[in-house]
């Protein structure tokens, strides 16, 4: 089991200073670093995909707190405007959850695949949207928020590549999108690992300590080892050049996706 631990630590290392230096979120990381890692376990595949996205969801409960709580404190989280997507965001994220419980792992990993070629060519391209709008009235945010929290739950991210380019399209600055969605983030972890371990809960040939689909020993040392190096990748940015890395790290987003879609056949 130590063993299996400091593997974990390993990825929450280089997932800490990946989301910290690139802005990322530990999600794009996480899922395929512990795809592997659960395959290399011998976990049956069937249950790989789900255990990935539960726990990588989890994970971001611990790690969205410190970033949105950073945000904070500079004044850069629209709290109304939070208050107003939740609610569509919880329901979105739950239903999302269960939905993917009833999917096969080939299914959710060509979901993934096809959400990593999103995120590579976003990177590449620099691409904002133009400020052309308002936010919706309620119901359209509630609407967003169901969009967001579906998809997010479906690859196993905090949604800040689908809320940030929503928010700046609605003309909010880029640093109170970027905050904005940081604490955004907290709710979906939150409502995503509930609908992971409800639905995976009763699932036969989890692997030892797992609750539902979350994977206890990968959670522990993910979190242990991200908390404390996102401040590392946070420092790094000042003194990397961050546009370049994104560049490679988007290469390295389209191996990933072409790895994984390759061992789909």
């Amino acid at each position: 089991m130590l063993s299996v631990i400091m593997i974990y630590l390993v990825v929450g290392v280089i997932a800490g200073i990946l989301a910290g230096l690139l802005g990322i979120g530990g999600g794009l990381i996480i899922v395929p670093m512990v795809v592997l890692c659960l395959t290399w376990q011998k976990i049956p595949n069937e249950l790989v995909m789900h255990l990935a996205l539960g726990t990588s969801m989890a994970s971001i409960i611990f790690t969205s707190v410190s970033s949105f709580w950073a945000h904070h404190k500079r004044g850069a989280v629209q709290w109304l405007v939070v208050q107003r997507i939740v609610p569509g965001i919880l329901l979105g994220t739950f239903l999302g959850s269960c939905v993917a419980a009833r999917l096969s792992t080939n299914f959710l990993k060509a979901f993934f695949v096809v959400f990593l070629y999103y995120v590579a060519a976003q990177m590449l391209t620099n691409r904002k949207p133009k400020p052309s709008r308002e936010l919706p009235g309620n119901l359209g945010m509630f609407g967003v928020g169901n969009v967001i929290g579906g998809v997010s739950s479906l690859v196993g991210i905090g949604g800040g590549t689908l809320s940030v380019p929503f928010m700046m399209w609605c003309n909010l600055p880029v640093h109170k999108a970027i905050g904005t969605s940081a604490a955004i983030g907290f709710p979906i972890a939150i409502a995503g690992t509930v609908g992971y371990i409800y639905n995976g809960i009763h699932t036969s040939g989890l692997p030892g300590y797992s609750l539902g689909y979350i994977y206890l020993p990968a959670l522990a040392g993910i979190v242990a080892a991200s908390v404390l190096t996102a401040p590392l990748g946070v420092k790094l940015a000042h003194s990397l050049p961050v546009p370049k890395l994104k560049r490679v790290f988007a290469f390295l987003l389209l191996v990933v996706g072409t790895r994984m879609l390759i061992s789909l056949f």
